[in-house]
């Protein structure tokens, strides 16, 4: 086998390996919900800078970006991003942007980042938090506090 097929092989493999511990984002609440009451789960909505602000990049990297934690959301959590980024080659596209803003104006008043917010399938909201200096374990166990 060549070296260029080799290598190939290895590329699909891990596109494929990132695929399936990709993070599932949902990027319209009105869809999510759908979805978590069709499937039983927790609506996660989070209010992220993902270009500027230094902890909403901590919680990707070090939360969001986990495996534990994505093996765990896709099972129990539908995953909401409202995404307000400031980089012009970052830019949403005007549909986007107004979805995002239109979430803040209902949920995210005070402009907080990051903002998570736990709700239930029917947008009942259950709890707000932020970036915590934990585990992608401890996380979880935080996001599950406000359930039940």
């Amino acid at each position: 086998m060549s070296k260029l097929k080799i290598t190939l092989s290895i590329f699909i493999i891990l596109f494929q390996m990132s695929a399936i511990f990709a993070q599932e984002w949902q990027l319209d609440l009105n869809e999510a919900q759908e979805k978590a009451q069709n499937e039983n789960k927790i609506i996660v909505l989070v209010f992220s800078g993902s270009d500027w602000c230094a902890p909403c990049i901590k919680l990707e990297k070090e939360i969001w970006n986990s495996e534990e934690f994505r093996a765990y959301a896709k099972n129990n959590f539908v995953m909401v991003r409202a995404d307000f980024p400031r980089k012009k080659e970052h830019k949403l596209t005007p549909e986007q942007q107004q979805k995002n803003n239109q979430l803040a104006e209902k949920y995210n008043l005070q402009g907080y980042f990051p903002l998570v917010i736990v709700m239930d399938k029917n947008l009942t909201i259950l709890g707000k938090t932020g970036y915590k200096k934990l585990t992608p374990t401890g996380y979880i166990e935080h996001l599950n506090s406000f359930i039940n």
